[in-house]
């Protein structure tokens, strides 16, 4: 340990004495230099003006590439306010580039929240669209449907009203009298009986009764009338049959054919589609 402290001030002393020897060199450098610069004055013109020294550039040791050996000595590490004053303005341009990039980063995930906020409401939306449109389709499916069965209905109606005068003749009774009577025979009856109990909770038929007379003009056509009324008086009291579905006609004394009895009447079912189409 005692040498060690004994051999740090002789290394000190000699690189001082190395400074000072360098120092002379330097000078002793620098007069020819300047005797040099007098004889070249010296000959150049009196009016020759001469350019002013620059002064010296005071440069920080650490600022040179090659520092002296006295410099070494006397500067052999950096301070701590050297160190601070170079290292504060590279510290607060990081801080202020922490600054900007926290920033931006805050500005970007802003701008990514609502981005995404948009997409949310914007999926939100098409899917409620697409749900209207189902909906809306549906609807129009439902409404075909319902188009295409009025029509069918329509059709079908339009049949029933063309087709609600066009009768077509069903059973046939023939209820016979004697000259000069009204009265119904047990055997009339019954026939008329037999008609009415097949026209009970049918629709779209009429009755029609047709007298016949052996009497002679206006006689005959009233002897007609009589039995026809005779008829319809016992349908309609009888079997309850509507009197707006019985049509009365007076024929006298015309004859189809020579074999059917002149006094008579004629009992006809007439019926159309009407019921069979609401059956359907």
């Amino acid at each position: 340990m005692k040498n060690r402290v004994w051999m740090t001030p002789l290394l000190s002393v000699a690189v001082a004495l190395g400074a000072f020897a360098q120092q002379p060199n330097s000078n002793t450098n620098a007069q020819p230099a300047g005797a040099s610069e007098q004889s070249a004055s010296s000959s150049q013109p009196a009016t020759a003006e001469k350019e002013p020294l620059q002064p010296a550039s005071s440069q920080d040791f650490w600022d040179g590439e090659e520092p002296s050996l006295g410099s070494l000595l006397l500067h052999p590490f950096a301070s701590k306010e050297y160190v601070r004053r170079h290292v504060e303005p590279i510290r607060d341009r990081v801080n202020e580039l922490d600054e900007l990039t926290s920033t931006h980063s805050n500005m970007t995930k802003d701008v990514d929240a609502r981005a995404q906020q948009g997409i949310q409401m914007a999926s939100a939306k098409v899917s409620l669209a697409d749900e209207h449109a189902q909906d809306a389709a549906r609807k129009s499916e439902m409404a075909h449907q319902t188009a295409t069965g009025l029509d069918s209905r329509l059709n079908a109606d339009e049949k029933v009203v063309g087709n609600i005068d066009q009768y077509t003749p069903g059973s046939q009774t023939e209820i016979r009298f004697r000259p000069g009577q009204t009265v119904l025979s047990k055997q009339a009856k019954d026939a008329l009986d037999e008609m009415a109990n097949q026209l009970k909770n049918q629709r779209g038929y009429i009755i029609e009764v047709r007298g016949f007379s052996a009497g002679q003009s206006h006689a005959a056509i009233a002897s007609s009338r009589n039995m026809a009324d005779s008829v319809v008086r016992y349908l309609v009291l009888n079997h309850e049959i509507p009197a707006y579905r019985i049509y009365t006609i007076a024929m006298g004394n015309a004859t189809e054919s020579k074999s059917a009895s002149r006094t008579r009447v004629e009992v006809n079912v007439l019926k159309n589609d009407v019921d069979q189409i609401a059956k359907q």
